[in-house]
């Protein structure tokens, strides 16, 4: 979470703002396996990691959106997945009572290529990438619902 929050203080795509994206989801990364590895994990380190997840996003939208050139359809595409996310996450209060957060490998998948995305845009179109990012993302985004709503994690 703190790297995300340095981030902020970075110029878009320098050697810093590099090193601390990196960091960030690296740590995103290590942090789920030391909890599974020493049987640490429990549901506030799930709703931490979440949390962690959503400042990391928000900071890379603060940052990303003002220096891409994103076309109007792939921001409805966004608003759509996050429209998704906001059902399952009420959905998720509705039928359990509790902040839900599923861990399924297409949201996990999702993240990675999310993650990927700005460190590709010199070599791969931003269109064609965000193209792959969104299709994971929706996908993920309705198993994600039917997880949820099924009471499967």
């Amino acid at each position: 979470m703190a790297a995300g929050i340095v981030l902020l203080l970075c110029p878009v795509f320098s050697p810093a703002f590099c090193v601390f994206y990196i960091a960030a989801g690296l740590s995103d990364i290590l942090d789920g396996f030391v909890a599974r590895k020493t049987d640490t994990v429990s549901e506030l380190g799930a709703g931490l990691d979440t949390m962690a997840d959503f400042v990391f996003v928000v900071v890379c939208l603060i940052k990303l959106l003002p220096v891409l050139r994103i076309s109007p359809w792939l921001y409805g595409w966004i608003g759509i997945i996050a429209l998704i996310k906001v059902v399952n996450i009420i959905s998720g209060f509705a039928v359990q009572k509790k902040l839900v957060t599923v861990h399924s490998f297409m949201n996990k998948a999702t993240g990675v290529l999310l993650f990927l995305l700005p460190l590709t845009i010199p070599a791969v179109p931003l269109k064609t990438s965000a193209i792959v990012v969104c299709a994971a993302a929706t996908f993920a985004a309705v198993q994600e619902g039917h997880f949820i709503r099924t009471g499967r994690e």
